[in-house]
């Protein structure tokens, strides 16, 4: 039954059982960015529940998903602990793997991968490298450019990037983790 595939997949690789929602609405009462999100947390679990394939496909095609800060909120104000960052990061995951992208996600998903770039390669946030790779990847070239010579000004942009040390153990550390996702997803 494929139904219920889904949902038991999100469970085994996350530990979080959605089944135990019951509903309360304080997730979504906590959550600073729920009127912005198609689903917000509380409907989300609810979606979730009902295991359909439809729903789950909703889901992943959701900014919900995209939008979610990981701030805890939820957890925090959640009386059965329901880890719903934890889950979002799952669903982010599936989101990409099944190319199943809500179209105003694809700048939060060009951020990130701009994020994970610039510490791949220098070990620590360059914040020029990452402006840079995020408006080559999203075509923003002009965005907030006018406040990028107060911000040099004030010494918050430098031109070199700051290195750590021992990039090489950087850079092992990004392919154990992409290793240790494709173990995790046999």
């Amino acid at each position: 039954m494929e139904k219920k595939h889904k949902v038991s997949d999100l469970q085994t690789h996350t530990g979080v059982e959605v089944m135990r929602c019951y509903q309360c609405g304080k997730c979504t009462a906590g959550c600073v960015l729920a009127s912005e999100m198609n689903y917000p947390p509380s409907y989300l679990m609810r979606l979730l529940q009902t295991g359909s394939k439809e729903n789950y496909n909703k889901i992943l095609s959701s900014n919900s998903i995209w939008l979610c800060l990981n701030c805890e909120n939820c957890l925090g104000r959640c009386p059965m602990e329901i880890d719903i960052p934890k889950m979002m990061d799952y669903l982010r995951t599936q989101s990409i793997k099944e190319n199943k992208l809500h179209p105003d996600s694809k700048p939060i998903l060009a951020f990130h991968r701009a994020f994970l770039d610039s510490v791949k390669s220098t070990g620590r946030l360059y914040e020029i490298g990452l402006i840079m790779n995020f408006k080559f990847r999203t075509f923003r070239f002009l965005q907030d450019l006018n406040i990028a010579p107060g911000m040099y000004l004030k010494g918050k942009l430098h031109l070199l990037p700051e290195k750590i040390r021992d990039r090489r153990s950087m850079k092992r550390i990004f392919a154990q983790t992409i290793e240790n996702a494709k173990t995790d997803n046999k």
